[in-house]
């Protein structure tokens, strides 16, 4: 399959997900998963900075039209999807070089994989609901409701990942 065509397989998928089932998902009222943000994970780390943060943008505002929310979620994506190479380069050795690859288990490893996700999943879920709230007048609240989401976002895409053909080649 054309690698485009992938990628915008995962798009609508992802979007399907997360407006049928993942805007549905309120765990003890605080943790909502965000399964889209595996799209703006899983795009090729050689795709321009442009296109990145183009298609993060529409992302994002394709959930936020269908989530009925006025603009957070695009601005959010634009923002991870601005910050992903600097993430992925707190993790990654001066010498090694993961320019050419597309994030997964596989290509990356578990730790890195990991460590990645996590972070992505952390900057993104604080920028959501700082967005969201826009005040910091009930701050335990707020970071509760972050680190909840984090955890839960991180889990799914972990999932996610080791259902994907890449992830599960590793295994085997």
């Amino acid at each position: 399959m054309n690698s485009w065509l992938r990628y915008f397989f995962l798009f609508i998928v992802v979007v399907f997900l997360q407006v049928t089932i993942g805007n549905s998902i309120h765990l003890l009222g605080v943790a909502i998963p965000f399964l889209y943000i595996y799209f703006i994970i899983r795009l090729p780390l050689l795709l321009s900075v442009n296109w990145t943060l183009t298609l993060a943008f529409i992302l994002g505002l394709v959930i936020d039209i269908f989530s009925n929310t006025p603009g957070m979620n695009a601005l959010a994506c634009t923002v991870v999807a601005f910050l992903r190479k600097p993430i992925l380069n707190l993790y990654t050795p001066r010498g090694e070089d993961y320019s050419e690859s597309e994030p997964s288990i596989r290509n990356f490893g578990m730790s890195l994989f990991v460590r990645y996700v996590l972070t992505f999943s952390l900057c993104f879920c604080t920028l959501l609901f700082v967005i969201e709230s826009f005040s910091f007048f009930d701050i335990g609240r707020l970071i509760v409701r972050i680190l909840a989401s984090t955890i839960l976002t991180f889990l799914v895409i972990l999932g996610m990942d080791s259902l994907t053909k890449s992830g599960r080649e590793k295994r085997l």
